[in-house]
Order: structure tokens, then C-alpha cells, then sequence
């Protein structure tokens, strides 16, 4: 899949008009003296493992002081992201949820926001002990909601500050209309806050839809192996950037050189395993799809999928992730005993196949009344799919499946 990004932002000469597995790979990379190469020409960028920056005397610095700050190899991850983002900037963070603690940070006490129900069980953690202790606000709503706009218009208040959600949703793979979001939060000087964990830059760009800042946990499809933590947050506005770096700065969960370096080593394999990964999921939700067993599937990918049109007017692909319902507890927990290849596994995004059982991992803290509200029920369970070879995913569960 190639298309070009837009003109602007901070892609400039060469790589400027390239496709985006060019730009996973290249876009970081500017010439920077008179030989054509940056430092001595190492086609990886190098880990700068240092805490602090020696100085040539006042005001004669390198531009780099202490990695708290700020540091090489932290800030050409940023700036790739940045780019394949269409953004202005971007921050790396220890974690995911470091990325959405730290977007968290811009708000004050009594301020109102309206959220995604359907989201990650540690985001909802996170806002129902560690905001709302903060006294901001919540209101959770469906934003697949086909009234979505009157929706938001009825929850509204002279309090609200921002709107944040996933698209798609963890776990239930609910689309939310992002251009029509945004037209409203703008509306009302909202921020419209897109975690894009799920879809990548590869396949969804938020900002070009309206969005004001976009999250992402790096752990997942950017990193792409499980071997590190990351989170990362971009936006084109300026003053929220310079307000984020202040904070970040200030409470220090920034990325360590080598998980940056890391991530930059995942983000130059991210399309062709998004592809790959996207073409197994495919087949397997159809497969799923067959089964007696199965009573939903739960992919953006199959034209049944209640947001399948919107997603296809906003993104370029469907991703990998996918939910569906067995029919019994019972069943739900002989699959994760049997499973080989693929893993019973927090987490997702890697080159492996990951089965979760979100109402016990990721959703555990989420009350009871919730999850059966957002569908997610003992008889749930997520798959992140991976790049083996699909038949093999296949004929595994296709085993297990005749063993039930």
C-alpha cells in the first residue's frame, strides 16, 4: 500500500513525496553536512546511552543538555513519528499510559471530559482513580452512537474541555467517526484527544481528520516485537507541545535511549508487518465466522462490521485486532489452555499471534456493570494477530475448535 504524505510539516527535500514504508525508514534522516552523511554515515542511528551533556563553557552548549530533556536518539524517534503522523511534534514516554497520564496533566481541577466507554481497561484506571481523584470530571459514552453529534451536543458542558477516544475500541472494535467528532469539539474549544494504538500512522492519520493530539502505546505495532515499553503523543499545536514538554520535563517518564532506539529499529518494518498482519486477521475472522462455536466476531475488516463504511472513509486499512464471543465460559477457557502458536498473552501489536481474556487482564479493573454494558462478558476474547503463516493460525484453532 503507497500514497504520499502531505506537503508540510516537517518533511522537507528528498523523502518529502515518498510512500510510507520510505518514510518508516528514511523520514528521520536529513544530511547535515557538506559529505551528504550524519553521524559517520551508521545507517542505524546510534544509541546515545548518556545521562548528561558536557558544555564548552557559558552559553556554548550542543544543544543537548541532560537526557531528562532531551536527547539524540529520543528526539529522531520523535521526529519520525512526528512525520508519519503529519504532525508539528511529538514526545516519547516510558509507556503508553505515561503518554495518556501526561495528556492528562493539561487540564485542571473541575474540568469536564467526555470519553470513549469502550477503551482500554489501564485508560479507565487511570481516570477513575488517578484524574478524578485530580477533581476532573468524566462522562462515558458510546461514540459509534449513529447520533453521536446530538450525543455530544446533550453531554456537553461549560466545564468540558476535551473528548478522547479509541477508534477502533479496545476490546469491541466499535468505529468512531472522527472528522464529525471533531467538528463538534471545535464547536465548543474542546480537544479532541485520538488514541491511534490500534490502527498506527500506517494505516489512520487523527490529525488530518481534526484531532488535536494523538496517543499512541509504542509497546504495541511501533515497537513490534514485545521487547520494550513506549508511548508517544503528537500534535500540530504548537503551545500544546511546548506545554507537554514543560510537563514531561517535569515528572521525567520520558523514554530511555535504548527503548527509543528500539522503536525507531520496529517503525522501519511497520507497513509490511501491518500488511501481513492485516491479511491473516482477515482470514481469520472469517474462519471465526464459520465456527458453531462462535456466536460474534468483531473485526472492522468484515463488511457486516457496524463501522466498516466509516472506517473505510477515514483509514486505509482495517488493522489486525480483532474480538469475538464463544459460546460458553467454559469453551472460552478450553481455548486458552490449548492455544501453542499463539500465545495467551497480555499486550498485542507484535510479530505474534496474542490471545487476551480482557475480563480478567486487560479490563480486570473495570467494574462488572461496565464491562457487560461495553459487551465484554466471561465468553470474550481478543486476538492480536501476527505475521506467521495464516494457515497455520488457522488449522490451530480449526484444532482446537474440533476438540471442544
Amino acid at each position: 500500500m503507497q500514497f504520499t504524505l502531505d506537503k508540510g510539516h516537517f518533511i522537507t527535500g528528498y523523502f518529502m513525496e515518498r510512500g510510507l514504508n520510505t518514510l518508516c525508514i528514511h523520514s528521520g534522516v536529513e544530511a547535515k553536512n557538506e559529505t551528504g552523511f550524519e553521524n559517520y554515515g551508521a545507517i542505524s542511528y546510534p544509541i546515545y546511552q548518556t545521562a548528561t551533556f558536557a558544555h564548552g563553557g557559558i552559553n556554548k552548549s550542543t544543544g543537548y543538555d541532560y537526557s531528562r530533556m532531551q536527547n539524540p536518539t529520543r528526539n529522531q524517534l520523535e521526529r519520525i513519528v512526528t512525520n508519519l503522523e503529519n504532525g508539528s511534534a511529538c514526545i516519547a514516554l516510558s509507556s503508553g499510559m505515561a503518554a495518556i497520564t501526561l495528556v492528562m496533566e493539561l487540564f485542571e481541577p473541575g474540568d469536564h471530559i467526555l470519553v470513549e466507554s469502550d477503551l482500554y481497561g489501564g485508560s479507565i484506571r487511570l481516570f477513575e482513580n488517578i484524574s478524578k481523584k485530580n477533581r476532573m470530571a468524566f462522562t462515558y459514552m458510546d461514540f459509534s452512537d449513529e447520533k453521536i453529534e446530538e450525543s455530544i451536543e446533550k453531554n456537553i458542558q461549560s466545564n468540558t474541555k476535551a473528548i478522547y477516544i479509541e477508534t477502533p475500541t479496545n476490546p469491541m472494535m466499535k468505529i468512531a467517526d472522527i472528522s464529525l467528532i471533531a467538528k463538534v469539539a471545535k464547536r465548543h474549544n474542546c480537544l479532541l484527544i485520538v488514541d491511534n494504538t490500534f490502527l498506527t500512522p500506517y494505516f489512520q492519520n487523527p490529525l488530518d481528520l481534526g484531532a488535536d493530539i494523538v496517543i499512541h502505546s509504542g509497546t504495541k505495532y511501533l515497537g513490534g516485537h514485545n521487547d520494550t515499553l513506549a508511548g508517544l503523543v503528537v500534535t500540530l499545536d504548537h503551545v500544546i507541545d511546548e506545554k507537554l514538554r514543560f510537563l514531561a520535563k517535569t515528572t521525567g517518564a520520558v523514554l530511555a535511549p535504548f527503548d527509543c532506539w528500539l522503536v525507531l529499529r520496529g517503525i522501519k518494518t511497520l507497513g509490511i508487518r501491518m500488511e501481513q498482519s492485516q491479511k491473516n486477521a482477515i482470514k481469520i475472522a472469517e474462519f471465526l465466522e464459520s465456527q458453531d462455536k462462535v456466536d460474534d466476531v468483531f473485526y472492522p475488516g468484515l463488511p457486516t462490521h457496524k463501522g466498516h463504511e466509516i472506517l473505510k472513509k477515514q483509514a486505509r486499512g482495517y488493522g489486525a485486532m480483532l474480538t469475538f464471543n464463544v459460546n460458553t465460559q467454559e469453551t472460552a477457557y478450553k481455548i486458552l489452555e490449548k492455544v501453542r502458536i499463539i500465545k495467551f498473552a497480555e499486550s498485542l501489536g507484535g510479530v505474534e499471534t496474542l490471545i487476551t481474556y480482557p475480563t480478567t487482564q486487560t479490563h480486570a479493573d473495570v467494574p462488572e456493570s461496565k464491562k457487560i454494558k461495553n459487551g465484554i462478558t466471561p465468553r470474550t476474547l481478543r486476538l492480536s494477530v501476527g505475521i506467521e503463516d495464516v494457515q497455520d493460525l488457522i488449522t490451530e484453532l480449526n484444532d482446537i475448535f474440533n476438540e471442544l
